[in-house]
């Protein structure tokens, strides 16, 4: 078998065999297939798109290309949680503590990943407490896992080998919005990390990369009947990305909008996406219908245990527990820069996408893999959709380490708010369950 047929086969729209894809993922996995046959193969998917059977396939032979973990030593359901990614996304800091607090059995072994692109990723925003290290031996994950009910570590090497390497070419070579490669790449990592259950959360929106609600469900019920081929309970939402999730986006000022939302004192419609995101992996888990579910979710904030949840897991890797309890511990950017109204009336948009490239050029991303991230650059939102501001009053804080990333950041952050003379319809946080 040759990889320039199988490229061939696939450019010109036919379906490939189990063989063919095998013999693909299998060559990424050892090397034996170049970088630039792999990228013609991307391109080639991108173009042509896949069938739910090659999609399917192709998920298995990537979680066939390295190990599967059972994590046989916790006795209870375990549940996975993922996002598709997007602006001001810190979800996972709140209801891995939350799951784990309602103390009903479940377990929660989430490995995440560091950002490329707007800001950092889930790891990022945790280390920026001092002392965290996320990068933990597998032995260290279970036993925090079984010790805590939840864990947020570093994405282990050794699952779904072939989705890194595939992952790291679909950043540079455009394909990253492939609805199959996404699809399979998602599905990968969660059946080879062990979860029985797994809830997904689709993002929809401008910040996202499904941009139309048409996308959002195709990729949403692909991962869904990906799920039940692999006999993994699957629930996905799919949730509004056009605007940012809450009103902080960077590291640091993310983790402690996540504190805040713990405390029980967070935005509205991030905790309201919090806790049904929570209540819908409590369900999955067969703990209770989904309506005592969400009560059970919703305790956790308000009676302090999820929040020790999260202090405990910053103090099992390595940092500074008072963190949590004090955010003033977090250190500051060198610079403040405050964007005002330019006239009066109500904010009828934030673009994600605008503010997501403001915080990148702030410092709060990367351009490319392993470059240093910027912890304390990022911006505040002193307004949501459908506020009434007046002339001259702040719309958002923004925070660099130089003024001229501060004045990068503004330029475009001004493009991603619109303001009107009258309100705009309210847009739901949560589209559509599947």
């Amino acid at each position: 078998m040759k990889m320039y047929d199988v490229i061939t086969k696939k450019q010109s729209g036919r379906e490939l065999t189990e063989e063919e894809i095998e013999f693909f993922v299998n060559g990424v996995a050892d090397g034996s297939i170049p970088d630039y046959q792999i990228s013609a193969f991307l391109m080639a998917v991108w173009f042509r798109g896949m069938t739910e059977e090659e999609t399917g396939i192709l998920t298995e032979c990537m979680v066939t290309s390295g190990e599967i973990d059972k994590l046989d030593s916790i006795i209870g359901k375990k549940v996975d949680k993922h996002s598709t990614g997007g602006v001001g996304d810190k979800v996972s800091l709140i209801v891995g503590p939350m799951v784990a607090a309602a103390n009903k059995g479940i377990y929660v072994p989430k490995m995440a990943g560091r950002g490329l692109g707007f800001t950092g990723g889930t790891l990022d925003k945790l280390e920026s407490c001092k002392g965290v290290n996320t990068e933990i031996s597998a032995e260290e994950f279970e036993n925090i896992v079984k010790d805590l009910g939840f864990c947020i570590a570093g994405q282990s090497k050794r699952l779904a080998p072939a989705d890194g390497k595939l992952s790291a070419l679909r950043d540079v070579t455009a394909t990253s919005g492939s609805i199959p490669l996404i699809a399979a790449s998602v599905m990968s990592k969660k059946i080879a990390s062990g979860s029985e259950c797994i809830v997904l959360d689709v993002k929809c929106g401008s910040g996202s990369f499904c941009k139309t609600l048409r996308d959002a469900e195709e990729l949403a019920r692909l991962m869904v009947r990906i799920g039940a081929r692999a006999k993994r309970k699957t629930v996905a939402l799919i949730t509004d990305m056009s605007s940012p999730l809450g009103c902080a986006v960077g590291n640091s000022v993310e983790m402690i909008e996540a504190i805040r939302v713990l405390e029980g004192r967070g935005d509205e419609k991030l905790t309201e996406l919090c806790i049904t995101l929570a209540a819908n992996m409590l369900y999955a888990a067969n703990v209770d219908d989904l309506e005592s579910c969400k009560a059970i979710a919703e305790e956790t904030l308000y009676d302090g245990s999820a929040l020790e949840k999260l202090a405990d897991l910053v103090e099992r890797l390595g940092g500074d527990r008072n963190y949590v309890y004090d955010t003033s511990l977090f250190e500051e950017s060198n610079v403040t820069a405050i964007l005002v109204a330019e006239k009066s009336g109500y904010i009828s948009r934030i673009d994600a996408y605008e503010v997501g490239k403001a915080a990148s050029v702030l410092g709060a991303g990367r351009e490319v893999v392993g470059q240093t991230i910027d912890h304390t650059a990022g911006i505040i939102l002193n307004k949501q959709i459908g506020d009434r501001i007046e002339e001259g009053e702040a719309l958002a804080t923004l925070q660099a380490q130089t003024l001229e990333r501060a004045q990068a950041g503004m330029e475009y952050l001004f493009k991603a708010v619109t303001i009107s003379d009258y309100p705009p319809e309210e847009r739901k946080i949560i589209i559509k369950s599947i």
